[in-house]
């Protein structure tokens, strides 16, 4: 009789901490908080489909340009299954005035210059990660 009473404690326990351990990995995920004072969003486009594939493009300051802290950037955005997800980064020399569009080249091909990298997720969620200018 206590033996099984110590195996039922133990099961227990060994549930309790699991449980445990499972809500505090799903609570306390890392936000885009840890990207403050690295990346500055200047512009977003997402188009208004719904029902088919969504669209979403990013032009991004670049404060730091550690590829890897780019990347990571990419993919913290949200991707829609079949759909697409773009990021330009650009550099933080000059003010860039710019707006997006649906079509490529997505910006102003004045800007081109100061484009440091871009990322992409494609519709099978494939991720590609090019560094520009070199």
């Amino acid at each position: 009789m206590k033996s099984t009473r110590l195996i039922f404690y133990i099961l227990t326990a060994a549930v309790a901490i699991l449980v445990i351990f499972i809500a505090k990995e799903s609570f306390f995920q890392p936000g885009q908080e840890r990207f403050e004072g690295k990346f500055n969003l200047l512009e977003a486009y997402r188009n208004e489909n719904n029902t088919g594939p969504v669209i979403r493009i990013y032009a991004v300051t670049a404060l730091d340009s550690d590829l890897g802290w780019m990347e990571a950037y990419g993919n913290s955005l949200p991707h829609t299954k079949y759909g697409k997800t773009i990021v330009f980064f650009f550099s933080a020399e000059g003010k860039l005035p710019l707006e997006l569009s649906p079509k490529a080249p997505y910006f102003n091909e004045d800007l081109k210059p100061y484009l440091l990298a871009s990322y992409e997720k494609t519709p099978m969620a494939e991720v590609r990660f090019k560094k520009e200018n070199e």
